[in-house]
C-alpha cells in the first residue's frame, strides 16, 4: 500500500509539472520505473504529435478530463494516435498527386534542381518542407508521404496544382 502512494505521488507530480510548464516541444520526463502505461503514453503522444506536424495541424497537448488513479491506461492517446496516423496516410489530394508523380520523376530522384517525386526545387522545399528540409535534406530523402504533404501545404496555401503545369495538364487537374 505504501508503495503504491508513492507511485501515485510521483504520478501526480509529473502532471503537476507538465501542466504548469507546457513547453512548445515535448519535455524529457522522468519516469517511475514499473510505470509501463505512462511510458506508452509519452511513446502515442510523440507519434501523434510526429503526424500532426506533417499535416500542419494544432498539436494535441493535455487531454481534457481530468488524470485517473494508477495504473493509466493509454486508451485515450491511443485513439488520437490512430486517429492522427489514419489522417496522415490519407492525404486529401493524394491521387492527383500520385498522377503528378507518374509524369515527374523517382520518389528518390537526386538530379538537381529539382528533387523527390514531385520534383520541387530548393524554393518550394525551404518555403513548404522547411523542417523536413533542415532536418533530413533535399526532397528525395523524404518518404513519399512527406512528399505529398509538403505539395498538400502548398496546394493549400493557394498554389495549387500550378507548381506542376504540365503534368496537372495530362492528369486533368487544370
Amino acid at each position: 500500500m505504501r508503495r503504491f502512494l508513492i507511485l501515485l505521488a510521483c504520478a501526480c507530480g509529473l502532471v503537476v509539472a507538465a501542466v504548469a510548464a507546457r513547453p512548445a516541444k515535448a519535455p524529457a520526463v522522468r519516469l517511475p520505473d514499473g510505470d509501463v502505461y505512462l511510458k506508452r503514453i509519452v511513446v502515442l503522444k510523440k507519434e501523434t504529435w510526429r503526424w500532426q506536424r506533417l499535416m500542419g495541424k494544432p498539436l494535441t497537448h493535455a487531454l481534457p478530463r481530468p488524470v485517473p488513479p494508477l495504473p493509466v491506461r493509454p486508451t485515450r492517446w491511443t485513439r488520437i494516435a490512430i486517429v492522427a496516423r489514419l489522417r496522415a496516410h490519407h492525404p486529401p489530394h493524394l491521387r492527383a498527386f500520385l498522377c503528378i508523380h507518374r509524369y515527374e520523376g523517382s520518389w528518390t530522384d537526386s538530379g538537381g534542381p529539382y528533387y523527390g517525386g514531385l520534383q520541387m526545387d530548393w524554393g518550394f522545399m525551404s518555403a513548404y518542407g522547411r523542417q523536413l528540409l533542415r532536418r533530413k535534406g533535399t526532397a528525395d530523402h523524404w518518404t513519399p508521404l512527406e512528399q505529398i504533404w509538403v505539395a498538400e501545404r502548398a496546394y493549400r496555401n493557394g498554389r495549387g496544382f500550378y507548381a506542376w503545369p504540365n503534368t496537372a495538364r495530362y492528369c486533368g487537374l487544370i
